[in-house]
């Protein structure tokens, strides 16, 4: 199996070159090019999963539905679609960029740091997700008001890229969600 790249970027979002991704995700993290996906089924509900306890990033918290490293030169789109049949078994439809210039930066509980340029996308699912046992420990169909009374009221169990992505109204209104 090859080995997984990412791809790092300059602080201006260019692509500078490329590492393993088993060694990016340290204390010292360097900016690099990730996607993440907010998945709804035809009832408009949304797919939470929950880490899977051996990752090295927030292991075992709540997050959306899914995220990823595109390769060298993949197209974000082609990206999303290959990490929601990797992680969760699903073929998408209606992939949207709904926040396309997301960034942040995280430090989990043991000092790793997430440092992501972070196109985040919405789509629709064709079918049940079957998780990836080491990506996903387990999901939930949700309402999209629910996950935002969950931010407010629990923050702690939710990932930090989540809590700032739902904090945006482009991203509220892709996900049918009050206010």
């Amino acid at each position: 199996m090859p080995t997984e790249e990412v791809v790092l970027l300059d602080d201006a979002h260019r692509p500078v070159g490329t590492a393993p991704k088993a060694t990016v995700h340290t204390a010292d993290t360097p900016l690099h090019l990730a996607v993440s996906c907010y998945v709804l089924d035809d009832d408009g509900r949304l797919l939470l999963t929950r880490r899977a306890l051996g990752k090295k990033t927030w292991p075992g918290v709540w997050t959306n539905s899914f995220c990823g490293h595109p390769g060298p030169g993949e197209e974000l789109a082609v990206a999303v679609a290959r990490r929601a049949g990797q992680e969760l078994g699903l073929e998408l439809t209606g992939v949207t960029e709904v926040l396309p210039e997301f960034r942040y930066r995280a430090v989990d509980a043991s000092g790793v740091v997430e440092n992501e340029f972070c196109p985040v996308f919405v789509a629709r699912a064709s079918g049940e997700p079957r998780p990836q046992p080491s990506e996903v420990a387990e999901v939930a169909w949700v309402a999209p008001g629910d996950l935002l009374a969950a931010a407010r009221s629990a923050p702690f169990l939710l990932s930090p890229w989540l809590l700032e992505q739902v904090a945006d109204p482009r991203l509220r209104r892709a996900l049918g969600a009050p206010g």
